[in-house]
């Protein structure tokens, strides 16, 4: 018995520039359409949509297969969506101008682009050809640098704004910039489809719209600017790996609100999704007093006090810091609650009597001596049976896996002069030595774990 339906199967691969595909011809635009309309018609239970590689129809795309009709469409364009969902979902009768009849032909079409392709790798293969996924890997830079540059100089919101039109010469004197190249970074944009063209004029996706002009809802633009610092950072690694030192190692206290407001709104983003989770996995029952050690944006100790009306939590970090997190605390509506003190967590004392300390994002920025002199403070703080919470990559013995803590390792490798990702058995012998018993690891989703003790 089948649980849906119908189950619709979407071509929506991509190919080099210059071969055709159904991503080329449009398939993202309908695979959103057709999900909309299913949500709109209360379909969603009836319909299941899945993306999938090529259906061998590279020339007619989009191409979809409804089963189990074994109805092929090509040719499909966001138009057409409502009334296959009509005809074809709710009244069992497939549109009949959209479909390849002739099953033979089918198959021979099939056949026929699957030996093309097959002789096509084989030439690339015996020609020495970098395949197309290293290739993919070796020019990823240049999709980021035209973002990065887009919202660094503010473009999308721009484009957004422009009366009546966003031209490239609008744009251009709108945001101080020539008009040659800004015309070449505005087709970029819109090959990466985070812009449409119509004529000489300029729009924002959707997308593009809800992330990255200025005043949305969801502006992201303000965190994304923290990757402009990581990419100067990062553009130094020969250099690091030659000698074992960043070339420009600077104190987080001494950098300037230029780079600490993008890093504190990107570190909130990633914590505001986060933080619930946490408090999920850690409970916030019995917890009086937490100590959110280098708590940046506050996100975590929000949720806390959130979660628990009887919960005082405190933010240790930088004065440099504090200022942007009681914006945050006050629009939580929890400035009586959740309070800050300015502190170095390399060397200062963080006081005594906590229930909960909570070390987010901190431990990959500190070498291996420097975490276990944290944790023997991070011990004395605690009262009795209090508890300690890490949040970071946890990697295996190996440390090359996951891959986002391995390349994590090389974001601190450029930034710090000792940090890196650590291992389940690093931070236990860490913690064991500091005096805490009962370790255990919390596997969460995403790209960090916990690591939690218990003071005896």
């Amino acid at each position: 018995m089948e649980p849906f339906r119908y189950h619709v199967y979407v071509c929506d691969q991509r190919k080099p520039d210059g071969m055709p595909c159904c991503s080329a011809r449009g398939s993202l635009a309908v695979i959103d359409a057709l999900r909309r309309e299913l949500g709109a018609r209360g379909l969603v239970d009836k319909v299941q949509v899945t993306t999938s590689g090529s259906l061998g129809l590279c020339l007619r795309g989009p191409n979809l297969v409804v089963y189990p009709d074994g109805v092929w469409y090509s040719g499909v364009t966001p138009a057409d969506v409502s009334e296959i969902v009509t005809e074809h979902f709710e009244n069992g009768r497939p549109v009949a101008r959209l479909i390849t009849h002739d099953p033979a032909a089918l198959k021979a079409e099939i056949t026929d682009q699957r030996n093309q392709m097959l002789a096509a790798l084989k030439a690339r293969d015996e020609a020495g050809v970098v395949p197309d996924d290293l290739m993919g890997t070796v020019r990823a830079f240049q999709d980021s640098r035209v973002l990065l540059s887009a919202v660094e100089l503010d473009c999308f919101t721009t484009v957004a704004r422009a009366e009546p039109a966003a031209t490239a010469g609008a744009v251009a004197r709108a945001c101080a910039t020539d008009p040659r190249a800004t015309l070449a970074l505005l087709n970029a944009l819109a090959a990466m489809d985070l812009l449409t063209k119509t004529g000489d004029a300029f729009f924002t996706t959707p997308k593009a719209k809800r992330f990255l002009v200025a005043g949305s809802k969801d502006d992201a633009s303000m965190a994304i600017k923290h990757s402009l610092s990581l990419w100067r950072r990062w553009s130094t690694l020969t250099e690091v790996v030659r000698t074992g030192r960043p070339v420009a190692s600077t104190e987080m206290a001494n950098l300037g609100q230029d780079w600490t407001k993008p890093f504190i709104a990107a570190m909130h983003r990633n914590a505001a999704l986060r933080a619930p989770l946490v408090v999920r996995s850690v409970g916030a029952a019995g917890v009086k007093r937490l100590l959110d050690v280098g708590g940046g944006s506050a996100a975590y100790s929000i949720a806390f006090a959130q979660a628990n009306p009887e919960l005082r939590a405190e933010v240790f970090d930088l004065q440099t810091v504090l200022p942007l997190a009681e914006q945050n605390i006050a629009a939580a509506g929890l400035s009586g609650r959740v309070l800050m003190r300015v502190g170095d967590l390399r060397r200062d004392e963080f006081g005594q009597g906590y229930d909960l300390i909570l070390l987010s994002a901190i431990c990959h920025m500190l070498d291996p001596a420097e975490n276990q002199d944290l944790f023997v403070r991070v011990q004395r703080a605690l009262g009795p049976g209090g508890r300690v919470v890490i949040q970071d990559h946890v990697m295996q013995s190996d440390k090359t896996a996951p891959r986002a803590g391995a390349l994590f390792a090389i974001n601190m490798l450029v930034g710090t002069p000792g940090g890196s990702t650590y291992s389940e058995a690093e931070y236990r012998v860490w913690l064991g030595q500091a005096g805490f018993a009962e370790v255990s690891r919390v596997a969460m989703a995403g790209p960090n774990d916990l690591m939690m003790g218990r003071r005896l």
